[in-house]
């Protein structure tokens, strides 16, 4: 047994939709990857280099609620398919990436769009904006085997009943696999990685009292609320 100077984190995890837990060791979050996001958001909506982010793994929240932050006025909700990884590696060519796939969930990207477009503005680095706490909440993961490869399917997220993004999986610029793979490039991706693959476009602000819904065809739906 290790002896630790400290009692270890608890580890993070996800929950399925058979009441097991996905162990949680790095969060990757793919940028602009719906042409119609792009454009909404001021950039090219025609397929460039991909670029990614982080968020933390304790940022996944699966209790339902989502506390709005203090320090910021503009906060962003943004839908988005998140893929579990069962396995990785390095230099994974893309035909062989979707064996690395252990399921799907639904999952919200929020933002502090405020706080980002200052960072943006002055050059610097826009972490805080995405990676605060709680700002990943998170639905129950399917296992691939129930729902097949999520390569097209609706994409939806409605604010206290009324449909705000809607789109489909298929109108990702960079797919499934090619995600895998040039992220493998870049990093030794292992079981317990996570991605999430974009946003259609569609994000406007919350409020607290918020009422949050996110679906994708086949997935167990995301009901957050705004407190």
């Amino acid at each position: 047994m290790q002896n630790y100077i400290i009692p270890s984190p608890p580890v993070v995890c996800i929950p399925t939709i058979d009441d097991r837990h996905f162990p949680v060791r790095r969060v990757y979050c793919i940028g602009r990857n719906y042409p119609a996001h792009a454009s909404e958001m001021g950039h090219d909506p025609n397929r460039e280099e991909p670029f990614f982010f982080q968020k933390n793994p304790d940022n996944l929240s699966p209790d339902g609620l989502f506390p709005y932050p203090a320090h910021s006025k503009e906060v962003h909700h943004e839908v988005e398919l998140l893929v579990a990884l069962q396995k990785g590696g390095s230099n994974i060519a893309p035909e062989d990436a979707m064996d690395c796939v252990w399921g799907y969930a639904v999952c919200l990207d929020m933002t502090l769009r405020d706080l980002q477009s200052q960072l943006k503005h002055s050059s610097r680095p826009w972490e805080v904006s995405k990676a605060f706490e709680k700002s990943a909440p998170v639905g129950l993961l399917v296992n691939r085997r129930e729902v097949g490869d999520c390569h097209e399917g609706d994409i939806k997220l409605e604010v206290n009943g009324t449909v705000r993004q809607s789109g489909n999986l298929s109108q990702m610029i960079w797919k499934i696999p090619e995600i895998i793979s040039h992220l493998s490039r870049f990093y030794d991706i292992i079981g317990g990685d996570v991605i999430l693959t974009g946003t259609p476009s569609g994000v406007d602000s919350v409020s607290v009292g918020d009422s949050i819904r996110g679906s994708i065809t086949g997935l167990s739906d995301l009901k957050v609320k705004i407190v």
